[in-house]
């Protein structure tokens, strides 16, 4: 079986909007300036991710020379969010019959000016490996009916029966990340015997971070406002940040 090419886009829900980039510049700001500090864990800076990144990933996709990418954009300009959304929190609540909570409440509320579809919160830090030797830290979205979840599930199950993403076999895990050390210079090593460099994971002791951002609050109540497709590979910007290049993009309401 040949080997499954590398992804060349993803399907999200960005974060950084309009309501959003204060809170985030404020947070991952004051949290990079801590960890990288040699008085603190000495984290490098290379390993936190620019505000104009942060993103929910609901799946990535393949396109080698763009074909197919039209395919993705055409099936993306298709969706109703509104009616999607209308479904996958008549499904929380069939299933789990839950007491009304806040994020439920935004969720099904009336549309206007001060209440949005939905909206999202990001709280806490944690790892993808073992804590003591990790290279990704990453926050997750408060959700606690289950709605946002059941959402995404839904827009990226629709991509992947129409065979335009990647199937994992696995649950979708809907985070935020805010530190990777792939990002890192100076990882590059010889090996393999033939003179090529290859990259070298960089793992730190993220215990005392995870504990210290345990319950911290990245942003906070940002309504969704876009479902995108963007390209792999942030790009800098002129403003010195950085963001990925949306293909296509649709407003949530």
């Amino acid at each position: 079986m040949p080997p499954r090419p590398p992804p060349t886009h993803f399907l999200c829900i960005p974060l950084v909007t309009g309501t959003s980039r204060h809170q985030l510049s404020a947070s991952l700001g004051s949290f990079k300036a801590d960890v990288t500090s040699p008085d603190s864990f000495g984290v490098p800076e290379q390993a936190i991710r620019p505000v104009g990144t942060i993103h929910l990933t609901l799946g990535v996709m393949s396109f080698p020379k763009n074909e197919g990418l039209e395919n993705a954009v055409s099936l993306l300009k298709t969706l109703i969010p509104r009616q999607i959304l209308a479904s996958a929190t008549t499904t929380s609540m069939g299933e789990c019959a839950p007491e009304p909570t806040q994020q439920s409440a935004k969720a099904t509320e009336p549309t206007g000016p001060s209440s949005p579809l939905l909206s999202v919160t990001l709280r806490g830090l944690h790892s993808i490996q073992l804590a003591s030797q990790s290279s990704v830290l990453y926050a997750l979205p408060v959700d606690q009916d289950g709605t946002l979840l059941k959402f995404c599930e839904s827009v990226r199950s629709t991509f992947q029966e129409a065979g335009l993403m990647t199937e994992e076999n696995r649950p979708l895990l809907l985070h935020t990340t805010i530190m990777n050390t792939i990002y890192v210079k100076g990882r590059d090593r010889r090996g393999g015997g033939h003179g090529k460099k290859k990259k070298e994971k960089l793992t730190l002791d993220a215990r005392g971070i995870i504990d210290r951002y345990d319950d911290f609050v990245w942003m906070e109540d940002v309504p969704v406002e876009k479902i995108a497709i963007c390209k792999m590979g942030a790009k800098k910007q002129e403003d010195d940040d950085e963001a990925y290049e949306v293909e296509a993009e649709i407003n949530f309401a």
